[in-house]
């Protein structure tokens, strides 16, 4: 598959990661928030990727006004070098969001597609040629965790976690715990991690982590 040319192979060897939004003191204190960025960690405490929405300028300011988190992005994840590799392109959609990933290169991996579930928060993790991977589950009673399931096992959860009593009071940067649970396949965990970024936008983006 492509991604095993990429720098993300070595997710492989990871049991969890913590993907971090950074907040700088600036945008704290004035209360207007800047692009996105995110560090991206794994189990042993090392920094593994730095993410960041691209481009700027008056465009993504209106975006960030009116869109709010409906507006579309491309964000990119760099590694410790500064190569590019991941890059997640989000389109405009009034409903059921979607996020189409690509390797450094800009070779298609797969995307990541909202569902529609009367008593869930649902998305398919879709390959290349649009097959089903994976799916992503929120039940409705659990807000900050979404079971990550392959042929109706959990091999994995994504969850929201909080970095400490101090800094939140001063910040609402969102923290998120990737834990793989007998989910192998290094391009699937991919999109997983893909997945993440996709879900702060759409749940926890401007809505005090409701």
């Amino acid at each position: 598959m492509p991604v095993e040319s990429q720098a993300l192979t070595h997710l492989s060897g990871e049991h969890a990661l913590r993907v971090r939004q950074v907040k700088e003191w600036g945008e704290i204190l004035s209360g207007f928030e800047g692009r996105n960025r995110y560090e991206v960690v794994g189990d042993d405490g090392r920094p593994l990727f730095f993410a960041g929405e691209v481009g700027g300028g008056v465009g993504l300011f209106l975006l960030r006004s009116f869109l709010k988190a409906k507006r579309p992005f491309t964000m990119e994840l760099k590694d410790a070098r500064g190569e590019t590799v991941l890059r997640l392109r989000r389109p405009w959609r009034f409903w059921l969001s979607r996020m189409e990933v690509e390797d450094g290169q800009g070779r298609h991996l797969g995307a990541i597609q909202q569902r529609f579930r009367f008593f869930a928060r649902a998305y398919d993790v879709l390959g290349p040629r649009e097959e089903e991977l994976a799916q992503l589950s929120g039940p409705v009673f659990q807000p900050w965790t979404f079971h990550v399931q392959q042929q109706g096992r959990d091999v994995g959860t994504i969850a929201k976690k909080w970095s400490g009593f101090g800094k939140e009071m001063f910040t609402d940067a969102d923290n998120f715990g990737v834990q793989f649970n007998g989910l192998d396949d290094a391009h699937v965990r991919t999109l997983v991690v893909a997945a993440t970024f996709l879900i702060d936008f759409v749940h926890f983006e401007n809505k005090g982590g409701e």
